[in-house]
């Protein structure tokens, strides 16, 4: 197995003490994950960042959003009805709760390595009950003169995609939830094809079929339909848990490349890639056998969730591409690829 990644000497990029929170009283746990754009001659990153109460000692507790503001639940963590096997999930008497409250931070570079936040620009906040336990895993895609942003939208009723539309970052438009529960990873085309947007997803299925991607085809970028699956996990593979989408496919005159990542059944999360056609994306004609990323270093290894690499935003430069990614739930990092190298490594 060949890892291609040419990592930033300067990795990590981003740390959660780089940041200031965005809540009095809460404080940054992670910085995950972010979406990635080019506007005003600038690298942009949305990153998502995570957010909870310090921990108090013989106390679990988290925030969730409450009309206009923001409610912290306190729990005993003696308590039985109580189980934080997973850092990043709480169940309490029956019920999910996520540990930490995450929002959208707009920030930006000269070099795409040093980032700061630009005055006058908003983070993204969670608005609607649908994003009462945060908005997470942005995903950004420009169409003619306008950014569509694809987010994972979390509450007490599941997890779904949410959408919002700007032309200059600082005037949003919601679209609100465009595929219900349970649904993430969700990437939009760059173009249209023959006329119609496209999308990648991930429904997800506990009982009958699995963490598996799908297409779907919309007039307007709005409404979603005529569903497909077309990529599967792989049975005693490094994607054999659960795959999903990166960022918006790419656009190469083999077809169209998509980065995605994998998980096993141990949690560790690597990246692969697989080609649509041009004309049908629903149709895949080569896949990655092995991963072209995975988690070596030891930002990746060791943080708030390790043994993690997960992208969904990028930047192309020719056959350059500049993946930015989240590393062990906790940092954002960066590393390089060549397209050709990655559409060489396919097998079709």
């Amino acid at each position: 197995m060949k890892d291609l990644a040419k990592r930033f000497v300067q990795n990590p990029l981003l740390s959660p003490a780089d940041l200031k929170p965005g809540i009095p009283g809460l404080e940054i746990t992670c910085l995950l994950n972010p979406g990635v754009f080019t506007f005003e001659g600038k690298t942009w990153l949305l990153v998502r960042v995570a957010e909870r109460p310090k921990q108090q000692p013989g106390i679990i507790s988290f925030p969730v959003l409450k009309g206009n503001g923001i409610e912290i639940i306190e729990i005993p963590s003696d308590d039985p009805d109580l189980n934080v096997d997973d850092p990043r999930v709480i169940n309490f008497r029956g019920l999910d709760y996520l540990t930490t409250l995450s929002h959208l931070r707009l920030l930006c570079s000269d070099d795409g390595i040093s980032f700061y936040e630009p005055e006058g620009y908003s983070a993204l906040q969670g608005k609607t009950s649908q994003e009462a336990f945060g908005i997470e895993d942005c995903r950004v895609t420009l169409i003619e003169d306008t950014y569509y942003l694809t987010y994972t939208a979390v509450s007490e009723n599941g997890v779904g995609v949410g959408l919002r539309t700007t032309k200059d970052w600082k005037v949003f438009k919601s679209e609100g939830m465009i595929i219900p529960p349970h649904n993430k990873d969700c990437a939009i085309f760059q173009e249209k094809i023959n006329g119609k947007y496209y999308a990648l997803h991930r429904p997800s299925s506990v009982d009958l079929g699995g963490n598996f991607i799908w297409i779907a085809e919309s007039p307007d970028g709005i409404h979603w339909g005529k569903h497909q699956c077309i990529l599967k996990t792989r049975k005693d593979k490094w994607d054999s848990k659960r795959i999903g989408a990166g960022a918006s496919p790419i656009k190469t005159d083999k077809g169209w490349l998509e980065i995605y990542h994998g998980a096993n059944h141990a949690h560790r999360y690597c990246l692969g890639a697989f080609l649509m056609d041009l004309e049908n994306p629903a149709l895949v004609v080569a896949r990655t056998d092995e991963p072209i990323m995975v988690p070596i270093e030891q930002y990746e290894l060791t943080g708030f969730f390790g043994h993690v690499v997960f992208t969904n935003g990028h930047i192309v430069n020719g056959d350059e591409l500049t993946i930015y990614y989240g590393a062990a739930d906790e940092f954002v990092c960066a590393a390089m690829f060549s397209i050709q190298e990655i559409l060489s490594s396919l097998t079709y």
